[in-house]
């Protein structure tokens, strides 16, 4: 059986004010290609189809369409819904779905229903798991759509005993993972899906956290060992999570913050037969509109800048050393010439002034919290915002001296 595993599509978001619809609509065209130039029987969507609970028409519309072009044929999707996507939204769809191959799963506790749909069959399922035949190979399938603290409590009928609910979120997930790989057989291809974050996941700045001080973080140790492949969402950089499981996050396909601009983009095309150990091969992506930032000395080199890629269709950040307020004169300028510039930050003298060049000892909790507001916002702050922390600060060593 041969799988591609993608996720994290994020379709709808916007990079600060500008929409990256037209990069999402040039990737989902190049993915359909991609399917079919592979002849991929199944293509799994591990969670973020969109980047909020109330995505835009257009970005829904470019996902239903792209689902009627994957599932041409007789190939299946499955979807499953991760931190960004609402669960209930995304599965509205699922019983006219079905009979066009495609899986929808919104929240952890859903059952997909036996039967023959056609493209597939669903031999056995349960909750979070089901037992598909395509094209006459058969694959078990854990599937945990995104599992928050709340539904993650929810998944089971049966009754955890004390101790077992009182284990971390880590271990609860490993109680999950091991009960549903007992439906694993030596006749199947046995896969899992998840949407969570895996301890040592190497982060972007993009992501929404989905743990809190590392609480809602799963071990390696705990993910389900006897999958043949592990398709994770949520991490937006493709990496290989274990060295010893065939655990992938796919990644993000689009570079969705300057944190990302030097990571390649991809896929993964797995080969699966049962008992052996996947092949597993890194498809890319093409870079629609590659993320740049430039650092400049003065107002002029970046001007310069602008001219040399006016050609070049780029997201443009600029760092820009001065020692007076940027002329807006000057502003209109680079954003006549280039016009996508996400951002212009001036860079004063007292930025690059680091700590160790500071007297702290001399100076006043004042003219500390002075010189690191304007060092943060260019401005000095307000008598009110001054006089507000300096009430906290006064409340705060009252409250020291008293306990």
């Amino acid at each position: 059986m041969k799988i591609l595993h993608t996720s994290d599509w994020h379709l709808g978001k916007n990079l600060e004010s500008f929409s990256r619809l037209p990069e999402q609509e040039k990737f989902l065209d190049d993915f359909v290609k991609i399917v079919e130039e592979n002849n991929v029987d199944l293509v799994i969507i591990a969670g973020d189809i969109y980047d909020s609970f109330n995505p835009p028409a257009k970005a829904e519309t470019l996902f239903y369409n792209t689902l009627k072009k994957l599932t041409n044929g007789d190939r299946v999707v499955l979807v499953i819904a991760g931190n960004h996507d609402n669960p209930e939204r995304l599965s509205a769809a699922s019983s006219l779905a079905y009979d066009q191959g495609v899986i929808l799963l919104g929240l952890p506790k859903t059952v997909v229903p036996k039967g023959d749909f056609g493209k597939f069959k669903i031999i056995d399922s349960g909750e979070s798991f089901f037992e598909i035949e395509i094209k006459g190979e058969k694959a078990v399938v854990i599937a945990l759509p995104y599992p928050s603290e709340r539904r993650l409590n929810e998944i089971f009928t049966f009754q955890l005993d004390e101790k077992s609910q009182q284990e971390s979120y880590s271990e609860r997930v490993s109680l999950i993972f091991n009960e549903l790989s007992k439906k694993y057989r030596d006749d199947t291809i046995n896969i899992a899906v998840s949407h969570i974050f895996v301890a040592g996941g190497e982060e972007s700045a993009s992501e929404r956290p989905i743990q809190l001080g590392g609480s809602f973080t799963v071990e390696i140790r705990h993910l389900p060992q006897k999958a043949q492949y592990i398709a994770l969402g949520h991490l937006h950089k493709p990496q290989k999570i274990s060295s010893v499981l065939s655990a992938y996050y796919s990644g993000s396909p689009i570079q969705y913050s300057k944190s990302e601009m030097n990571q390649s983009k991809s896929a993964y095309l797995v080969n699966l037969k049962p008992g052996e150990i996947a092949e597993v091969k890194e498809v890319f992506f093409k870079n629609y509109k590659p993320i740049e930032v430039f650092t400049c000395n003065n107002i002029d080199d970046a001007i310069n800048i602008c001219n040399e890629y006016k050609s070049r269709d780029i997201w443009a950040y600029f760092e820009i050393k001065t020692e007076t307020p940027l002329p807006s004169s000057k502003i209109k300028e680079m954003k006549r010439i280039l016009p996508d510039i996400v951002e212009i930050r001036p860079i004063l003298p007292e930025d690059e002034i680091s700590l160790e060049d500071c007297d702290i000892e001399d100076k006043s909790i004042k003219e500390l919290f002075e010189e690191f507001y304007i060092r943060e916002n260019k401005i000095p702050p307000k008598n009110e915002v001054l006089e507000l922390f300096l009430n906290i600060i006064k409340e705060d060593d009252e409250e020291h001296e008293t306990s």
